[in-house]
């Protein structure tokens, strides 16, 4: 069996789509651990576009995540619209401001986040289906808004503060966790990793995400076993 996962992005840039380096560290690690990666993103426009060098805004600006998405995933990449659960065994939804603000409006609601309807919908159809769902950085807000207040799951952001205070608000329940390891909620088939909401070395966020990518697998293979998960 090679799992198929669905590597969800938002964009392509920490500042206004996903983040580059955690979402090609997802790329390698299901790669490595033979799984072969979907790669899917929304075929709309961000929420804002972000020049990487100053970090300024880019007034009057427009870029489409699904288009911004293809250079992460050398052009092959899914229309989130024609993506639905049963062509995939999960999902990993890497980090970056794209997913706060594109993804849902976390960045601008914080508690009070809502998610993109397409967002949404998918990862519903793989939860009600038991099929497990990663979430990188800032990511787990976006399960939050979505589960949150139904689901109570475990997530973490790293570190205490205001991201976790704002997932606890949304339902979830926070667990402190360092930038190489993970948060393996099992009874919801959801597994988090705090990658770059740490200012870490990209060997630590690596490690980090390979968990996150073993964890994820674990639960496919024991879905597809018949087991509790």
């Amino acid at each position: 069996m090679t799992p198929n996962i669905g590597v969800l992005l938002s964009g392509c840039g920490h500042l206004d789509g996903s983040e580059i380096h955690e979402a090609v560290l997802t790329l390698l690690a299901l790669d490595e651990q033979r799984a072969h990666a979907v790669c899917i993103a929304p075929h709309a426009p961000q929420a804002a576009v972000v020049d990487h060098r100053t970090g300024a805004p880019v007034p009057g600006a427009e870029r489409d995540m699904l288009t911004e998405a293809a250079r992460i995933a050398r052009g092959r990449v899914r229309d989130l619209a024609s993506v639905r659960a049963d062509e995939l065994d999960g999902v990993v939804l890497p980090g970056g401001f794209g997913a706060a603000k594109n993804l849902c409006d976390f960045a601008a609601k914080g508690a009070a986040a809502t998610v993109r309807p397409d967002v949404a919908r998918l990862l519903r159809e793989l939860h009600a289906a038991r099929k497990p769902i990663g979430a990188l950085c800032i990511a787990p807000a976006v399960v939050a808004a979505v589960f949150g207040r139904s689901e109570h799951p475990v997530l973490t952001v790293g570190a205490a503060g205001q991201a976790a205070q704002a997932l606890e608000a949304m339902g979830a329940r926070h667990q402190v966790r360092p930038v190489t390891e993970c948060t393996v909620d099992t009874d919801h088939r959801i597994v988090t990793a705090p990658a770059y909401m740490y200012d870490a070395r990209i060997a630590d966020v690596a490690a980090g995400v390979r968990k996150l990518v073993a964890a994820v697998l674990e639960l496919v293979h024991r879905r597809a076993a018949g087991g509790a998960a």
